[in-house]
């Protein structure tokens, strides 16, 4: 299958509970890596543009580069009223961008989607000769019981699902060699809190939870559903979660 396709019919479900990320991350991008309003950005497979929002409220030119249908024209709804904001129907390894016009390139949850020899190739095409590239995850804390337990619950109703290994991303070798074995790594406190909608919309935005209509759904819905009871205090639930950089030229 396309990947392009598996979020189809998701964009609601990951626009309403897909999380920000870290305020701390958006400060060092301000404060240390020399973000600015001036500063001209590609938000490679931006999704419904959750951070690409991030980039816009920092006063950022923001190129966004999906695929997906749904989710460029749910980015597109969201995001229209912000001046700097561009919508781009491509692809990472194919931006259709113009050549070193971007001083960042930025792309949260989705590095693990593309083809990381011509991603990386597309960089070089398109970002100017001292720009930086973040490549950025919300990773979920894997000991935590109300992840384990939601792990479970994917195991049992996800056929695609797989139990991350711990610390996944920071191991990977597509990073690395992305970046020639030379990347820095920072990390920052970003713990998630949902009602019970947002809990179970999470569960739903995933690539590989069941789709409305699957025989499944309802199951997986109310399974959803008893979690949520049985961690939540006052309505709410938190879900430990820190933001992960891995950043260079």
């Amino acid at each position: 299958m396309d990947n392009t396709s598996k979020f189809n019919m998701k964009a609601g479900f990951y626009a309403s509970a897909r999380p920000t990320y870290a305020e701390g991350f958006l400060k060092k991008l301000y404060s240390d890596f020399g973000v600015s309003d001036k500063s001209v950005v590609a938000d490679i497979g931006s999704g419904t543009g959750i951070f690409t929002r991030q980039l816009l409220q920092l006063g950022c030119s923001v190129y966004a580069v999906e695929p997906n249908d749904d989710m460029r024209v749910e980015a597109e709804r969201e995001l229209a009223s912000f001046k700097g904001f561009h919508s781009v129907n491509g692809r990472a390894e194919n931006t259709g961008l113009k050549d070193r016009s971007f001083d960042f390139i930025t792309v949260a949850q989705a590095f693990h989607w593309f083809e990381p020899f011509s991603f990386k190739r597309e960089c070089a095409r398109i970002l100017k000769p001292d720009g930086k590239i973040f490549l950025i995850w919300n990773s979920r804390d894997e000991a935590a019981e109300i992840n384990v337990r939601q792990y479970e619950l994917f195991g049992k109703y996800c056929p695609d699902f797989k139990i991350p290994s711990k610390d996944t991303t920071k191991s990977d070798k597509r990073i690395s060699d992305f970046f020639d074995g030379k990347f820095l790594y920072a990390e920052f406190e970003n713990n998630l809190l949902y009602d019970r909608d947002k809990f179970i919309s999470r569960g739903l935005s995933s690539s590989y939870s069941p789709k409305y209509g699957t025989s499944v759904y309802t199951k997986f819905v109310a399974e959803l559903s008893l979690l949520f009871d049985e961690f939540s205090s006052n309505g709410t639930v938190t879900v430990p979660n820190k933001t992960r950089i891995y950043y260079n030229k």
